[in-house]
């Protein structure tokens, strides 16, 4: 995830009732990944409109910067990033001040602890699917202590015994594996991406998340919209500040934040394409 320009995820369904509600909650996870793949298709269809695409420049320098960017569709992407910035400033920051200044500390690490160890199965995966046993092992321990001795994944026990938080997703298995890019997007809602990381981290890792597939009614629905929703309203909490200084000291905040991501998303692939550690932990031996 991208905490500082993430937007709101849809709430779930409605919780199950009886026999008919329980298929129709079966489907609506289905529903959802259609929603997803629905998004990015509808966002290509926009770009293929001619106006909504830069050609490559003939000059060498010029086509040397286009190919450097890789954001043909920067048109397009400026405009998902003013309606990022404009429902930001108009709802998002307000509400993510409010919510710094009325939920403690405490509570808020809480919240970012839960995050990360319901995302763990999605990291585990991810982890099998790149050929990292080591690390598949990890994730494996951290979700398990947290969900424990961490009282359901509020406290972050597994980096306190020696197994931190790493960064993997669908998108960064592909990408290891030669899966080109494809050209940089903005997604309002996911935030800077490319092609490549949208369909896969939208679609496969809402697939792989348990929170997606906690049964509906007896409460738990509203631990459901309040996961949701707490989660988001705490990463923007967080982020709000970078968001401003980014504004304010950039001269051209979109190419910034672009820039930004793509030197952290090389930064973390090849991290993620670099450990190789041994699969037995260092406190067997």
């Amino acid at each position: 995830m991208h905490a500082g320009l993430d937007g709101l995820l849809f709430p779930h369904a409605e919780p199950r009732q009886d026999r008919a509600d329980r298929k129709a909650s079966a489907s609506t996870r289905k529903k959802k990944l259609a929603r997803v793949g629905a998004g990015v298709l509808a966002m290509l269809g926009l770009s293929a409109c001619a106006s909504l695409k830069n050609p490559p420049p003939k000059d060498p320098e010029a086509l040397a910067e286009y190919k450097e960017a890789n954001d043909p569709y920067e048109p397009l992407n400026r405009k998902m990033f003013d309606l990022q910035m404009w429902a930001y400033h108009n709802a998002l920051r307000p509400v993510a001040k409010g919510w710094a200044w009325a939920v403690p500390k405490f509570a808020r690490d809480s919240i970012d602890n839960l995050n990360q160890t319901w995302n763990e199965p999605v990291a585990f995966f991810s982890d099998v699917g790149a050929g990292k046993p080591r690390r598949a092992g990890d994730s494996f321990v951290r979700f398990v202590v947290n969900m424990t001795a961490g009282l359901g994944g509020f406290i972050d026990v597994a980096t306190k015994i020696g197994y931190p938080e790493r960064d993997a997703d669908p998108g960064m298995v592909l990408a290891m594996w030669g899966v080109p890019s494809g050209p940089y997007l903005f997604v309002p809602g996911m935030g800077p991406n490319t092609l490549r990381d949208a369909a896969a981290n939208g679609a496969i890792s809402i697939g792989l998340s348990p929170i997606n597939y906690v049964p509906r009614g007896y409460g738990l629905l509203t631990f459901n919209w309040a996961y949701n929703i707490a989660g988001r309203l705490d990463g923007f909490a967080n982020a709000t500040d970078a968001i401003d200084n980014v504004e304010r000291d950039s001269l051209d905040p979109y190419s910034f934040i672009r820039s930004a991501w793509q030197q952290q998303h090389a930064s973390q692939v090849e991290a993620f394409r670099n450990d190789n550690r041994h699969t037995v932990p260092d406190w067997y031996n």
